[in-house]
C-alpha cells in the first residue's frame, strides 16, 4: 500500500501527540517507535519520503489508531466505564497500586485503557493478545519506555526494571491479560516484585480471566495465588451484576456513544434504528458494533 504525503503527515502529527507526553528523550522516543534518533529527526522536521518505509508509517498507524482513510472520526463520550476507570487508573498511577478488572466485553474497557495511556506520561498499554511468549511481553514493555529491547533477554528485564525504578509513576496496563502464556503471565509477578512500591499495575481482561485465575489458583498452579494476592485478592467490577441494572446502564452507555459520534447528521429515529441493531442475542449491546452501524448510516 503506498502513502500519500496527507497519510504520513496525520500520522505524524499523532506521533508528535505522543511525543509530549513521552518523558524520556528524543533518542529514547525514536527507540520507543523502532527507529534510529536520526530518522525521528528527519521525520519530525517534516521529512516524509524516503526517511522510513511505508510499512512502517503503517505500522506506526496501527500503533496509535490512526485512520488512513477519511472516516467517522471517533469521538470520546465519557461513559460510566470511562469514568470509573479513568479514576482507577490515575489512582494506580499515581500510587503504584495494582487493579485487576475482569468485565464484559464490549463495554468500552480497551478504549478507555488506550485513552488514558496516550494522555499520560509514562504509561504503558499492553496488548497482550499480540506479545503473548515472555520474550515478547517484557521486550515490548522495554520498548514502549524506550529501552533497547533488542539485546540479551536478562539485560533487556535488568534494564526494564531499572527505568520503571528511575521514571515518575510508571502504570503498566495489560489489556487481555488471559491471553499470556503461561511463563509470560509469571513474569508478571517477578516483575511487580522487582518494582514494588515504584510501579503500578492494571490488568483488564473480561470474565474468562477470572474464570481461568480462579480455576488456576483452585488447581494450586504455581504463580496464580501469589500475582492474585499482588492485586489485592479482589476483582474490579464496573457494570452491574443483576439483569435489569445492567441492560440500563449499557443501554444509556450504548446512547450516549452514539449521540458522541453522530455528529449531528442523525434523527432520533435513526439514533434508535443503530441502538437496535447493535444489540447481541443476550439482549445488551455491543459498543464495537456502533461504530460500523455508525457508518453504514451516516453513508447510506
Amino acid at each position: 500500500m503506498e502513502l500519500s504525503n496527507v497519510i504520513r503527515k496525520r500520522i505524524l502529527d499523532e506521533i508528535l501527540s505522543r511525543r509530549a507526553n513521552f518523558a524520556g528523550s528524543d533518542n529514547k522516543f525514536a527507540t520507543s517507535l523502532g527507529i534510529n534518533a536520526a530518522q525521528f529527526s528527519r521525520i519530525k522536521n517534516g521529512e516524509l519520503e524516503r526517511v522510513i518505509s511505508d510499512a512502517q508509517w503503517i505500522s506506526f498507524a496501527r500503533k496509535f489508531d490512526v485512520a488512513l482513510r477519511d472516516n467517522v472520526n471517533w469521538n470520546v463520550a465519557h461513559t460510566p466505564v470511562s469514568v470509573a476507570m479513568m479514576a482507577q487508573l490515575k489512582l494506580c498511577q499515581e500510587n503504584a497500586l495494582s487493579v485487576l478488572m475482569c468485565d464484559l466485553s464490549g463495554i468500552g474497557k480497551t478504549f478507555s485503557a488506550r485513552l488514558y495511556a496516550k494522555n499520560n506520561k509514562n504509561v504503558v498499554y499492553v496488548d497482550c493478545s499480540q506479545v503473548k511468549s515472555k520474550q515478547k511481553f517484557i521486550r515490548c514493555i522495554a520498548q514502549e519506555l524506550g529501552v533497547d529491547s533488542h539485546g540479551k533477554y536478562s539485560d533487556v528485564y535488568d534494564d526494564l526494571v531499572f527505568t520503571l525504578k528511575n521514571i515518575e509513576n510508571p502504570l503498566i496496563i495489560l489489556d487481555e491479560a488471559g491471553d499470556l502464556d503461561y511463563k509470560a503471565f509469571l513474569e508478571i509477578k517477578a516483575l511487580w516484585n522487582a518494582t514494588e512500591n515504584y510501579c503500578g499495575w492494571y490488568m483488564t481482561g473480561a470474565d474468562g480471566l477470572k474464570t481461568t485465575i480462579n480455576r488456576n489458583i483452585n488447581g494450586k498452579k504455581v504463580g496464580y495465588t501469589e500475582i492474585f494476592n499482588r492485586f489485592d485478592k479482589k476483582y474490579s467490577r464496573i457494570v452491574p451484576s443483576t439483569v435489569e441494572d445492567r441492560k440500563e446502564m449499557l443501554m444509556e452507555t450504548a446512547k450516549m456513544v452514539i449521540h458522541a459520534n453522530c455528529n449531528g447528521m442523525a434523527d432520533s429515529k435513526t439514533l434508535n434504528q443503530i441502538l437496535y441493531r447493535c444489540i447481541g442475542e443476550d439482549g445488551l449491546p455491543s459498543l464495537r458494533r456502533i461504530y460500523k452501524e455508525l457508518i453504514k448510516s451516516l453513508n447510506s
